[in-house]
C-alpha cells in the first residue's frame, strides 16, 4: 500500500442507513417510465457496428430496440390531456416543425437524428423570483439537446474530428445561436397566439404580451389553443391527435437469482459487453476465461436453514439476471456472505445504455440487503470491492452514502466524508489515525497520557532498538509500537498477527517478532 501508485481500500454500505441521492432516484423513475411505455427513447446518433459480427447475428431481439428507438412520446395510457398539457404539446410541436424545417435546409447535419422539443410551464413562485421576466409563461431547452446530440454524433464517427465547444460556436452551432434561430422562425406563432417567443441564453421562452394577473394570463394561454384550432382546416385538429394515439406498450421486469454456473446466454451477452463497451478483442473472450473470471467461485453453498440464520437462497456464489420481456439485458455476479453481499461484476446489454444499469442494479442489490435482513439479521452490509481515490472511474463506489472504507492497518472501519479529505492530499494513509478528525487535516496523531511507544530497531531485534518502559498494573495493550512513521498498539498487532491478518515481510521474520515481543513482555513486567 505504502509503494502502489493505486492504494485500494475494501469499501462498503450499511444498507438500512443507505440515503439515495437525486441521480439514483432518477434513474430509478427512468427504468420504471420505460417499463411503463412514457420514456421519449431518442434514435441512436449512430449504431457502431462491430466489423467481426456478420448480418445475420443481429437478432429480433435486437430489431426491437431499434424499433423503439424511433418511437415518439407515447401519451399517459390514452387518456385525455388536459387544457395546460395540451397547450404544452401543441407549442412542443411547433417547435419540431422549425427543427425539421431547419434540418431539411442543411442547418443541422442530415444523418443525425434530432432530438423532440419538451415544453415546461414556469412556476408562478419561479416567476415571482424573475423580477424583469415575471410575465414568462412556458420555456424550452432544445437548443441545448440538439448542440449535446451533435457533438454526440461528430465523437462517434470514427472519419470525423470531435465537435468542441469552440468550434461549435464557430460554426452557429452554439445553444445560444440555435436558440435564437428558432425563435426567430416561430414569428407565425406569435402573431397567432399573442405570446412574445425571445431567446435567452439558449433557452426558447415564451412571454405574455402583456403584464397581467396570473388569472388574466391563463385566460390568454387559452387564446393559444383556440386560435390553433380554428386554424386548422380539418376536423380533427392537430390537438386531438394526441388523444388518439394508442395506449403505449407496456413492458415487463423479471429479476432472477441463480447460483453459479455456466449460461450460454450469460456468456453471449458478456462478449457482447466487453467488445463494445471495454473495447475487447474478439479472440480474448473466451469462455475458459469468462469461467474464471465470472463462473468459478471457491465459496461452499450453504442451503436455507429455516432458523432465521441463512436467508431464503442460501450463502454463496450467485448471477443475478435483468431481463425485459424476456430478453436478458443485464447479470449481477454476486456473492452472499452471513454478514453482506459482495458486488463482483456486472455486465450489460450496451443497446439499453441509456437506463444506466449499472446504477439500477446497485440499487437493487442494496435493496435485496435491506429486505433480506428481516429474514437473516446477520446480513447487514452491501460490499463493492475495491476503492481506489486515484483512479476516476473507481470513484463511483463512495457515491452510495453513508459508506465506510476498511484501514489496511488496523482493520478499522472509517466514514468515507473523514476519508476523502485526507486521500485527496496523500493516496495512502493509516485511516484509523484520523478517526476522530472531523476537519480532514492532515497532522500525526496524538499520544495519549496512558499510552507508552516502544521504538523497533530492524537491523537488531536483540538490541539497542527498545528501551524500557513503566506500565501500571501490568497493562500493556495500550502500548504504541512505531515503525517507519506508522503507529500500532500492542494489542491491535497481536491481534493481528495470532489471525495471521498480515504478512510478515521481510525484515520482520517470524521469530525475530517472537524473539522481539518476548522481550517487550520481560522488560514491561
Amino acid at each position: 500500500m505504502e509503494r502502489t501508485c493505486c492504494p485500494a481500500y475494501t469499501i462498503r454500505l450499511r444498507a438500512a442507513d443507505f440515503v439515495h441521492s437525486k441521480e439514483q432516484l432518477r434513474v430509478s423513475r427512468r427504468l420504471q417510465r420505460f417499463l411503463d411505455g412514457t420514456l421519449d427513447i431518442k434514435k441512436p446518433v449512430k449504431l457502431m457496428k462491430d466489423p467481426n459480427t456478420s448480418k445475420d447475428s443481429c437478432n429480433s431481439a435486437d430489431n426491437e430496440v431499434l424499433k423503439l428507438s424511433t418511437e415518439e412520446s407515447l401519451s399517459n395510457n390514452g387518456e385525455k390531456k388536459s387544457e395546460a398539457e395540451q397547450i404544452l404539446h401543441y407549442l412542443s410541436n411547433q417547435i419540431d416543425n422549425v427543427v425539421q424545417a431547419c434540418l431539411k435546409s442543411g442547418v443541422f447535419p442530415l444523418d443525425i437524428q434530432l432530438p423532440k422539443a419538451s415544453v415546461k410551464k414556469v412556476l408562478q413562485a419561479k416567476r415571482k423570483l424573475l423580477v424583469e421576466e415575471s410575465d414568462l409563461q412556458y420555456t424550452s431547452s432544445i437548443a441545448f439537446q440538439i448542440v449535446a446530440t451533435i457533438r454526440r454524433g461528430q465523437s462517434c464517427d470514427n472519419n470525423q474530428l470531435r465537435l468542441s465547444r469552440h468550434s461549435a460556436e464557430q460554426n452557429g452551432l452554439s445553444p445560444k445561436a440555435i436558440a435564437e434561430k428558432l425563435a426567430s422562425s416561430l414569428t407565425q406563432l406569435a402573431e397567432t397566439s399573442g405570446l412574445l417567443i425571445k431567446a435567452c441564453n439558449g433557452h426558447i421562452n415564451f412571454y405574455s404580451s402583456n403584464k397581467q394577473s396570473s388569472s388574466d394570463g391563463s385566460v390568454q394561454v387559452k387564446t393559444v389553443l383556440e386560435e390553433a384550432a380554428a386554424g386548422c382546416p380539418s376536423k380533427k385538429c392537430c390537438l386531438k391527435r394526441s388523444s388518439e394515439q394508442p395506449p403505449p406498450k407496456k413492458r415487463r421486469l423479471e429479476i432472477r437469482l441463480k447460483r453459479s454456473s455456466f449460461d450460454s446466454e450469460e456468456f453471449a451477452l458478456y462478449q457482447k459487453y466487453q467488445i463494445k463497451v471495454h473495447d475487447d478483442m474478439p479472440d480474448r473472450v473466451t469462455k475458459s476465461s469468462y469461467r474464471r473470471f465470472l463462473v468459478d467461485t471457491p465459496l461452499v453453498f450453504v442451503p436455507p436453514t429455516g432458523d432465521g440464520t441463512v436467508p431464503p437462497c442460501g450463502f454463496g456464489s450467485f448471477h443475478q439476471q435483468y431481463l425485459i420481456d424476456g430478453r436478458l439485458v443485464a447479470v449481477g455476479v454476486i456473492d452472499i456472505l452471513p454478514k453482506c453481499l459482495s458486488s463482483k461484476y456486472l455486465f450489460w446489454d450496451p443497446d439499453f445504455a441509456f437506463l444506466s444499469l449499472g446504477k439500477y442494479s446497485a440499487l437493487q442489490e442494496i435493496g435485496w440487503v435491506r429486505e433480506n435482513q428481516i429474514n437473516c439479521p446477520s446480513l447487514k452490509y452491501y460490499y463493492l470491492g475495491y476503492y481506489i481515490h486515484s483512479c476516476s472511474k473507481m470513484r463511483y463506489k463512495a457515491a452510495y452514502h453513508p459508506s465506510e472504507l476498511l484501514c489496511p492497518l488496523r482493520y478499522q472501519w472509517i466514514s468515507f466524508d473523514i476519508a476523502r479529505p485526507l486521500l485527496d492530499k496523500k493516496p495512502y494513509l493509516v485511516l484509523s489515525d484520523f478517526a476522530n478528525l472531523q476537519n480532514g487535516e492532515l497532522s500525526p496523531p496524538d499520544v495519549s497520557d496512558n499510552v507508552k511507544e516502544v521504538q523497533y530497531d530492524e537491523s537488531d531485534t536483540e538490541s539497542s532498538g527498545l528501551r524500557s518502559v513503566e506500565i501500571e498494573d501490568e497493562d500493556i495493550s495500550n502500548i504504541l509500537i512505531e515503525r517507519k512513521g506508522s503507529r500500532l498498539r500492542y494489542k491491535c498487532f497481536f491481534k493481528a498477527f495470532n489471525q495471521r491478518l498480515i504478512t510478515v515481510r521481510a525484515g520482520w521474520a517470524h521469530g525475530g517478532v517472537k524473539r522481539w515481543l518476548r522481550k517487550i513482555f520481560s522488560k514491561c513486567k
